[in-house]
């Protein structure tokens, strides 16, 4: 029984690698959504105002795509192979880690759709909305962080 329970720990394999694929794919996708959007700039010359929403559009999916790297990777280093060649600041060695690895990431998506939002946005009142909604979001993200931190 003690073998078995010890084995499950594989069973993170599967949801790490999904998570390394369903990144890669993210970071293709904003990337081609990138070179599109300059595309359509030169040959057509759509408006500032459209460029800059569908690159910043492009710049979330890829920013999503690197928290989906960032948890299988995680995942995997924590339960199934401890040994990865990463770079030093990508190395997850608790649970922690991957928390404020993601928490850094999260906070860096939040900005980009708020100014994504600023900039597709015609109202102040919407901005201020917005604002204070995402930095109420950052502001817990960091309280969370600072009260489960270990000493």
């Amino acid at each position: 029984m003690r073998r078995l329970i010890e084995l499950s720990r594989y069973a993170v394999a599967l949801p790490a690698v999904s998570s390394l694929i369903g990144g890669i794919l993210l970071m293709i996708l904003g990337s081609i959504g990138i070179f599109q959007a300059t595309i359509d700039t030169v040959l057509t010359r759509v408006p500032l105002k459209e460029t800059i929403v569908s690159i910043l559009t492009s710049v979330d999916a890829i920013l999503l795509g690197t928290v989906l790297l960032v948890i299988g990777y995680g995942l995997y280093e924590l339960f199934v192979d401890t040994n990865l060649e990463v770079p030093e600041w990508l190395e997850i060695n608790t649970l922690d880690d991957l928390k404020a690895k993601l928490i850094g990431v999260v906070v860096a998506i939040i900005a980009v759709v708020f100014v994504g939002l600023l900039v597709d946005t015609k109202s102040a009142s919407d901005v201020m909305s917005y604002g204070i909604g995402a930095g109420a979001v950052v502001l817990a993200l960091a309280a969370f962080s600072f009260a489960t931190r270990k000493k």
